[in-house]
C-alpha cells in the first residue's frame, strides 16, 4: 500500500510540476477521440473526414477552453449531416441547441462528462458515467450526461436509416422531419438508460456525501447494483433486448474505474479517525475528522565533490554535519614568520615543519610575509599547495582566508 502511494504522490507532482504540457495534451487527445468518434458514426463529409483535418482540428482544440471543444464537434456533425440529408441537419441543429441551452445553464463545468459519454457507449462500456459522475460532480451532471446519451442515439439512429435519407427526394421532407423525431423521442431504450442513469448519478451522490466510514465504497456498490437492476427491469418491461453480458462486462469494468478514482481522489485512513465537540456562544460543534493516506516522497540529491584524486560522485542527501565531520587536526595552520626587528622581515624561503608539543600533529606552513601580503585568496591558496604539496578543501581556502584577515587586522593595531 505504501508503495501504492508513493506512485499516486509522483504521479501527482510529476502533474504538479509539467502542468502546463500535459494540460494541453490531454485536450488534444480529448478532441482526436470525439473527432474520431465521428467520423466513424457520421463520416459523410469525405473532406472532413480526413487524417490530416483531424489532427489539425485537435491541435487546435488543445490551446482553447474545453467548451469550445464542443461548439466544434457540434459543428462538425452538422457538417457531415449535411451531405447526409436536410432533414438530418434540421432535426439534430434542433435538438443540439436545445441541449446547449441545459447544459450551459445547469452544468457548463462538465465538458468532459458530454463528450466521454456517447465516446463510452461506442466502446461498449458506458456504465463508467453515472458512477464516475456521481462521485466526482454533482446532481447537476445528469444533464450532462443526459445530453451525452441523446447524442450517442440520435447518431445511431441516424446512421442505421442514412441509406433512407440519401435516396429520398425533397418531396416528403415534412414526413421525414417527423420520422426522425418520433424515432428519437420513442426510442425506450434512450428513455430507460436515461432514467437509469440519473437515478445512479444521484444515488451515488448522496451515499458518498454521508458522514459514514467507507461511504465512497457503499456508494459504488450501491449505484452499479441500482443501475444494473432498473436496466433489467426496462429490458424486460419494453423488450429492448440488452445484452446481458455487456452490461455485466461494463458495471465490472465502471467498478474498477470508480475504485482507481477513489484511490487518487478520496483514499482515506478511517482507522485514525477523529471526532472533536467545541462550542461558542452560538453553537455546539461536533467535528469528524479523518485523515488522508499520505506519504512524503524521498528527496534524493546528486552533488559532486572535488578532492586530490578527481571527482568524486555520491549519491543522496549530504548533510551540514557530514560536509564538517573532519577534524581540525586536519586543518592546516597558516603562520607568517617575521625576524626580530620590528618591521624587518625575513628572507627565509618558503618551508614546512611540524610545531614541537604539538599533539594531534597539526600542520604548520610557514610563508614570508612579503609574498603573501599582497596575494588573493586564489593566489594564496596556489602558494600552500606548493608549499604542502596537496590539494586544498574548501575548509582548508576558509582557514586560510581568516589567517590573513587576522593579519591585516594585526598590522593594523601595530601602525
Amino acid at each position: 500500500m505504501a508503495q501504492l502511494l508513493l506512485i499516486r504522490e509522483q504521479i501527482k507532482s510529476i502533474y504538479s510540476r509539467y502542468e502546463a504540457f500535459i494540460v494541453p495534451a490531454l485536450k488534444f487527445l480529448l478532441a482526436l477521440i470525439a473527432m474520431l468518434f465521428i467520423n466513424d458514426n457520421v463520416g459523410y463529409a469525405e473532406r472532413l473526414s480526413g487524417a490530416a483535418v483531424t489532427v489539425l482540428v485537435s491541435l487546435f482544440c488543445s490551446f482553447l477552453p474545453l467548451n469550445f471543444i464542443v461548439i466544434l464537434c457540434a459543428a462538425f456533425i452538422l457538417l457531415h449531416l449535411y451531405a447526409l440529408s436536410l432533414e438530418a441537419v434540421l432535426v439534430v441543429g434542433a435538438m443540439v441547441f436545445l441541449m446547449f441551452l441545459l447544459y450551459y445553464r445547469f452544468a457548463p463545468k462538465d465538458t468532459v462528462l458530454l463528450l466521454l459519454t456517447p465516446i463510452l457507449f461506442a466502446m461498449k462500456i458506458p456504465y463508467v458515467i453515472p458512477l464516475s459522475a456521481g462521485l466526482m460532480g454533482t446532481p447537476a451532471s445528469i444533464v450532462s450526461v443526459g445530453c451525452g446519451v441523446v447524442i450517442y442515439y440520435a447518431l445511431s439512429y441516424v446512421s442505421s436509416i442514412a441509406p433512407v435519407l440519401a435516396a429520398s427526394d425533397s418531396e416528403g421532407i415534412f414526413e421525414r422531419i417527423r420520422m426522425l423525431i418520433d424515432a428519437i423521442i420513442q426510442n425506450k431504450e434512450l428513455l430507460m438508460v436515461i432514467v437509469a442513469f440519473s437515478a445512479t448519478i444521484l444515488m451515488v451522490y448522496l451515499i458518498r456525501r454521508l458522514p459514514v466510514d467507507h461511504s465512497w465504497t457503499i456508494a459504488i456498490i450501491t449505484g452499479t447494483l441500482m443501475n444494473i437492476l432498473i436496466i433489467l427491469i426496462g429490458d424486460l418491461k419494453y423488450n429492448t433486448y440488452i445484452s446481458i453480458g455487456s452490461l455485466i462486462f461494463g458495471s465490472i469494468v465502471s467498478v474498477l474505474v470508480s475504485i482507481v478514482l477513489k484511490f487518487f481522489v478520496f483514499n482515506v485512513d478511517y482507522g485514525r479517525t477523529e471526532r472533536v465537540q467545541f462550542e461558542d456562544d452560538e453553537y455546539y460543534y461536533y467535528v469528524k475528522a479523518v485523515p488522508k493516506n499520505t506519504v512524503a516522497i524521498p528527496n534524493k540529491k546528486v552533488k559532486k565533490i572535488k578532492g586530490q584524486s578527481g571527482d568524486l560522485q555520491r549519491s543522496g542527501s549530504i548533510s551540514h554535519t557530514s560536509r564538517r565531520s573532519r577534524s581540525e587536526s586536519d586543518v592546516p595552520e597558516y603562520h607568517m614568520r617575521r625576524s626580530a626587528t620590528k618591521g624587518s622581515q625575513s628572507e627565509e624561503p618558503p618551508v614546512t615543519s611540524r610545531s614541537k608539543g604539538n599533539k594531534n600533529g597539526t600542520k604548520r606552513i610557514i610563508l614570508p610575509e612579503e609574498e603573501v601580503k599582497d596575494m588573493d585568496l586564489a593566489e594564496q591558496s596556489r602558494a600552500i599547495r606548493r608549499v604542502d604539496g596537496s590539494g586544498m578543501t574548501g575548509i582548508e581556502r576558509a582557514a586560510a582566508a581568516k589567517a590573513r584577515q587576522d593579519r591585516e587586522e594585526r598590522r593594523r593595531h601595530e601602525q
